[in-house]
């Protein structure tokens, strides 16, 4: 039995991580979303998802911190990031370290294709 590639969803907007969710499971990932960015933080020092679906703006730690710890950290450093915002000018200050970035409202589908083309990216590192 294989065990599916786990996608991290970091969002606020609990409706909006779910229709993620859905979309990347229906993709072959297993799945857990986080509401929070403190337990974002915290989970990401126990876990190494095979890529990470991130909101900037987050309750208790922002986004971009977040991105930077992803980054700062040797375990974490090239796991393939999405930032998902609908925030444009936050947009430019993680444009350099972010993977991919979509901007609010998107479609699914996108979402899907994004995760796709920054997995394969990260399979020729």
């Amino acid at each position: 039995m294989t065990t599916q590639p786990l996608a991290l969803i970091i969002e606020d907007d609990e409706r909006l991580a779910e229709i993620f969710s859905v979309a990347l499971v229906n993709y072959g990932f297993a799945t857990e979303i986080i509401l929070d960015g403190a337990v974002a933080f915290a989970r990401l020092t126990a876990t190494e998802p095979a890529v990470v679906v991130l909101d900037l703006h987050l309750p208790n730690v922002p986004g971009q911190e977040i991105l930077r710890q992803i980054r700062a950290d040797e375990r974490l450093a090239k796991t393939p990031v999405v930032v998902v915002t609908a925030d444009l000018s936050a947009v430019q200050e993680v444009r350099d370290i972010a993977d991919l970035i979509l901007t609010k409202p998107f479609k699914v589908k996108m979402l899907q294709k994004a995760v796709d083309r920054v997995i394969s990216d990260h399979r020729f590192m």
